[in-house]
């Protein structure tokens, strides 16, 4: 699964940050926290790899 907004690619990043233990999960919120317990590690390699150059800020 892609990324649709470059908002939703930075929570996959912290969310894939958390799940690799470089970051606290305490400190995850939002979107972030809801992405790292509910999606793998895979899931959101994939989502957090998203070329972001064309995506919109926020999806609307």
């Amino acid at each position: 699964m892609k990324a649709e907004s470059k908002a939703q690619q930075k929570a996959a990043g912290a969310a894939l940050s958390a799940k690799r233990g470089e970051t606290k999960v305490g400190d995850l919120q939002g979107a972030s926290k809801d992405m790292y317990d509910s999606m793998s590690e895979d899931e959101l390699e994939e989502m957090a790899s998203t070329d972001h150059d064309d995506l919109p800020e926020t999806k609307d």
